[in-house]
């Protein structure tokens, strides 16, 4: 029997698992990392993932992954307060991709300590071990929000840093340790700075699943917050494409780069947009509860991805009018399944 060639794709796959060797993923419970876990599997990269200990076993959006795809990851439940168990996480490990932090920026207001110690501290345990073991590659997960309010636009990655919330605060300190272990250890560091990303898994204090479950659940009164203020919308699937990307590619060590599509819409109009494609006629209302305090609201986020583009050969496909409704409607499909709705509680607000 003549034996038969493997594919183009295949043969990238195969290319790519092997550049990214024995992963580890922090945050790996969370909406992006579950994702992220799930295109290793994929590709045949062995992935050992961690997820936040607690008392009743679960390892976040992992649960609901097909058994087949948790069968090829090593799920370790910890946390990275703890610098011990972040050396022994680490051993053996060929690329780190550290998503593990609190990211609620409501939250930051009534527990700013907490982001120190997690984010901050929690960073520099997961170097310090990253260090000890000797990784290729450490991908650090930043945020478009530690720019605080757009100075210009679209926002390259000179753009000044700006901590206008505590979480955003944090993740600059976070990125700038990543940064100064590249540059005082050469270790292998390479910042990502993903713009809103959006899709299936998407916790409910992020405004699309809440606009989407609140129409779902039958309000045609949607409680936001502030309307006015523009987002850089990028799928999950573009986000991931772009932490693979980051894995792989040579030469970029020490270096920042944004991961978003170029085009920004307000958040009412992206409120409108959904009902639209949702079929439902709605009218919205800022709740005081929901809004930033005056200072701390980031109003515009446009993201620059040249960098992106040229280092990585990065092209999101979620990209545009056109991409944000794609992905719009591939959000919409996930959350409007009754099982995956019942995990959402449409009428109460999250900080």
């Amino acid at each position: 029997m003549k034996r038969r060639r493997p594919g183009r794709m295949q043969r990238m796959s195969e290319t790519m698992a092997r550049r990214i060797g024995r992963a580890v993923v922090t945050g790996a419970d969370g909406f992006i990392g579950s994702h992220l876990v799930e295109r290793l599997v994929a590709l045949g990269v062995p992935v050992r993932a961690l997820a936040l200990y607690n008392s009743f076993g679960s390892a976040g959006w992992l649960d609901s992954l097909p058994e087949e795809t948790r069968a090829h990851v090593e799920i370790v439940l910890g946390d990275i307060r703890d610098p011990g168990q972040m050396r022994r996480l680490l051993e053996g490990a060929d690329t780190v991709f550290h998503l593990a932090a609190l990211i609620a920026i409501p939250y930051s207001y009534h527990a700013p300590q907490s982001y120190v110690d997690t984010n901050v501290r929690g960073t520099v345990n997961l170097l310090e071990a990253a260090r000890a073991a000797g990784v290729r590659r450490f991908v650090q997960t930043s945020t478009s929000e530690v720019y605080g309010t757009a100075q210009y636009v679209p926002i390259d990655e000179r753009h000044p840093l700006v901590g206008q919330s505590p979480y955003s605060a944090s993740k600059i300190a976070a990125d700038q340790l990543a940064y100064s272990f590249f540059a005082a250890f050469d270790l292998p560091v390479v910042i990502l700075r993903p713009f809103n990303t959006f899709g299936p898994r998407q916790s409910q204090r992020a405004v699309i699943p809440t606009i989407i479950a609140q129409i779902a659940a039958g309000s045609r009164t949607l409680r936001l917050g502030a309307t006015h203020p523009t987002r850089d919308f990028t799928h999950v699937a573009d986000t991931v494409d772009g932490f693979l990307l980051a894995a792989i590619t040579e030469g970029i060590e020490g270096e920042t780069i944004n991961l978003g599509t170029g085009h920004e819409i307000a958040i009412g109009d992206l409120a409108r947009l959904i009902a639209g494609i949702m079929g439902a006629d709605v009218d919205i209302e800022s709740e005081e509860a929901r809004l930033r305090p005056a200072r701390s609201e980031v109003t515009r986020l446009l993201a620059d991805n040249t960098k992106a583009r040229r280092l990585l050969g990065y092209a999101p496909r979620f990209a545009g009018p056109e991409g944000l409704k794609a992905g719009l409607e591939d959000t919409i499909a996930w959350f409007t399944k009754p099982e995956n709705l019942a995990r959402y509680a449409p009428h109460r607000y999250q900080i």
